[in-house]
């Protein structure tokens, strides 16, 4: 009898241990649970009355989280995508911070839209929310006179995001190929009867769209704004056939040569003293296309000029760096390099991986005025950086970034004109005198796994700030882990930001 008293009471003692090692178990379990974020609300950053509670977000905005447990945050993603945070801003209750300027909106897994993403070292919490997609601008189309029934066409443009329905010429388009980045649609052609222009209208979450769909005439870049007479020049663009007149600033041009596809016009520079600063002017069966910028303009002064290395406001070169300022170089000679014309030059030899050379550059007195504020809403792509460069000797590696101080290196562009585009080769670069490079400020891009290959900046302030001025520099760098196969020696001048579109 005693045995099996002995024996309940093991058994009790034993099923009361269970108990309170479950009963401490769940006690942990529930402190862990309590220590996971919780957002409760958004609310917009601002002073009261003006921190209302936000019920849709927009790329770049100001917002406070309120909720719980939000300080040990390590991790914040707005449709997936990690926000820059300062954890200083930070309590239990409320997290202030900035939604990210660049976000994806197109091809995205349904479960990332329209979150944000918390996580802290103790756990994780996803919170449903509209972002919304900035304004879209519809800016061309790739529609050529060899163009048919069941070609690929894509409509270009930015913000093309949320996309809901497309017609042309009243035809229902689909289905849709929309880039990640919202630059452009594709579609497949299909028979429309319409004459030309045909009537687009683009449905997206942030609008409605109206645009017309037609072949035109479109100039992308000129080879060299300020030849020496004799000067080899191509106009490069789009549909530049069939054209019926054709001037060079104020010079009628009469003996060029047509790219079959329209792809160009090349022709010989005539003397700059015989002809006055102007556009460049096409006129062909299509229409009429006109560069937004002037040529023949090395000795003008122009809206948006940073540096001509010339003495005075727009000098440009800050007496540092790895550059150098000369003229009259039997390498550099031409427009830009006469006796009378200064300019800066990179002598770099070969560059050991991750190695670089550095020039800062600028307007000394004139503050580096890129363009006049209210220009700031204006779309990426309508503005360019334009410089003259001469490549005196072979170039095949190394990449010439630039930067604003402004946006720092969270939006650069880069120039590698050694590289053949659609394929991981090189080719040795070399220009025959003096060349002009046109660079989409669209074309200056967020860091991803190097500097300027991720997401176009979106807005011009993202670039400028809020003035439209801003110092700059020039960085030629090495990103391989191996030397380049040649060094850079190259001059540059008359740095300016001119209007492209």
């Amino acid at each position: 009898m005693k045995k099996l008293l002995n024996n309940r009471i093991s058994y009790l003692l034993f099923v009361i241990m269970v108990l309170i090692i479950n009963v401490l178990a769940s006690c942990n379990n529930d402190d862990d649970s309590s220590s996971d974020p919780v957002i409760t609300a958004v609310r917009n950053y601002a002073a009261a009355p003006n921190d209302t509670l936000v019920k849709s977000l927009v790329p770049g905005q100001w917002i406070v989280i309120h909720g719980n447990n939000l300080k040990n945050a390590i991790k914040i993603k707005f449709n997936g995508v990690s926000a820059d945070f300062d954890a200083g801003l930070f309590s239990d209750k409320t997290a202030v911070l900035q939604v990210p300027w660049s976000l994806p909106y197109n091809n995205l897994d349904p479960d990332v839209v329209n979150t944000i993403q918390y996580v802290t070292t103790t756990g994780t919490t996803t919170f449903k929310f509209n972002v919304n997609a900035p304004p879209a601008t519809i800016t061309g189309n790739s529609m050529t006179a060899g163009t048919k029934v069941g070609d690929s066409i894509y409509i270009y443009g930015t913000n093309l995001y949320l996309i809901e329905k497309l017609t042309i010429a009243g035809t229902d388009i689909s289905p849709l190929k929309k880039a990640d980045n919202g630059s452009s649609i594709g579609f497949v052609l299909p028979e429309i009867k319409a004459p030309m222009p045909w009537a687009g209208v683009l449905v997206a979450a942030s609008g409605t769209y109206e645009f017309n769909v037609l072949i035109v005439p479109e100039i992308y870049a000129v080879s060299n704004a300020n030849p020496s007479v004799g000067d080899s020049i191509r106009i490069i663009g789009k549909n530049l056939n069939g054209i019926s007149s054709f001037s060079f600033g104020s010079k009628t041009i009469t003996d060029f040569i047509e790219d079959p596809d329209g792809l160009y016009v090349k022709f010989l520079a005539p003397d700059k003293n015989s002809y006055s600063s102007g556009p460049v002017t096409i006129v062909n069966s299509y229409g009429t296309v006109a560069t937004p910028y002037d040529i023949n303009t090395q000795d003008k002064k122009w809206l948006g000029l940073l540096a001509n290395f010339e003495w005075g406001d727009y000098f440009g070169y800050r007496w540092s760096g790895d550059i150098k300022l000369a003229y009259d170089l039997a390498d550099f000679n031409g427009p830009m390099g006469s006796n009378h014309s200064q300019y800066v030059y990179f002598d770099s030899p070969v560059l050991d991986g991750g190695a670089s050379k550095y020039a800062p550059l600028g307007a000394i007195n004139a503050g580096d005025k890129w363009m006049p504020a209210e220009n700031l809403t204006d779309p990426v792509e309508n503005w360019g950086l334009q410089f003259e460069i001469s490549v005196a000797h072979p170039w095949d590696g190394g990449t010439l970034y630039i930067r604003t101080e402004f946006a720092g290196d969270s939006f650069v562009a880069r120039y590698e004109p050694w590289k053949i585009p659609g394929s991981n080769k090189t080719r040795a670069y070399k220009t025959n005198g003096w060349q002009t490079v046109t660079i989409p400020l669209s074309e200056f891009r967020s860091k991803v796994n190097e500097l300027g290959d991720g997401i176009s900046a979106e807005r011009l302030n993202q670039l400028l700030g809020g003035t439209g001025v801003s110092s700059y520099d020039f960085t030629l760098k090495n990103f391989a882990s191996f030397k380049t196969t040649t060094g850079f020696y190259a001059a540059i001048d008359n740095i300016r930001v001119v209007k492209i579109k």
